[in-house]
């Protein structure tokens, strides 16, 4: 269980990685305003805000890559606290943004934080 936890943890790191380069690179660009729905006025209006989320998603996935190469009781301790700091934002972005973040983040978060405390 241990080996899919970690799994799951990488690919949630990956995930914010990813979000992270379209908040704050791809924004104004086709990827980024898919993601969004906006226009190309929107989207330049937008792109400050867009980039602060992003980096973000980016203290959020060197935690979690933090908690996979650090040794344990810590690299244990800094996974759960930073999948929680996912899970509580992807239920906020979720109820207040776009319901699609519920699926897109927290899920994700959910199931990763639930494999690591099994594993635990």
């Amino acid at each position: 269980m241990n080996a899919t936890a970690h799994v799951l943890v990488a690919l949630v790191a990956a995930l914010h990685v990813y979000i992270l380069v379209l908040e704050m690179f791809l924004w104004q660009r086709g990827p980024g305003r898919r993601l969004s729905g906006f226009d190309a006025e929107m989207a330049r209006a937008t792109a400050p805000l867009a980039a602060n989320q992003g980096l973000y998603n980016g203290f959020l996935a060197a935690g979690l890559i933090w908690g996979l190469i650090a040794a344990d009781p810590t690299g244990y301790r800094v996974q759960v606290f930073f999948l929680s700091c996912v899970l509580v934002a992807g239920l906020y972005g979720g109820a207040t943004a776009n319901r699609r973040i519920l699926v897109a983040q927290a899920l994700p978060g959910a199931l990763a934080l639930a494999a690591v405390l099994v594993a635990g």
